[in-house]
């Protein structure tokens, strides 16, 4: 269940000064998710107790681009992002292995 819950974790500069300030954690999650499947599948994924879960759709964006045959119109899709605050002490360790 963790695995349709959490897509992948956020990874930019403001989600890392967030981790390394405030242990709080960004994840973009599926859009039906609630906060209590997100706490579950945090917990169980990354064996850490989670105080407490913010969650925010964020909204598609128009993207056009040029090109040699002229504009390109697209759209990003809409997300859902989660941000998770960790208890005191613990932390998660995205790049362990490398």
């Amino acid at each position: 269940m963790s695995k349709e819950v959490l897509i992948r974790p956020l990874i930019t500069e403001k989600a890392e000064t967030l981790s390394e300030k405030t242990a709080q954690y960004s994840f973009v999650v599926n859009k039906k998710a609630n906060k209590l499947e997100i706490k579950k599948a945090v917990e169980d994924t990354y064996s850490v107790t989670v105080e407490a879960v913010n969650t925010m759709v964020m909204p598609g964006k128009s993207k056009i681009r040029n090109t040699r045959s002229g504009l390109q119109k697209g759209r990003k899709p809409s997300f859902k992002k989660a941000i998770i605050t960790l208890s005191e002490g613990e932390e998660i360790d995205f790049f362990g292995d490398l």
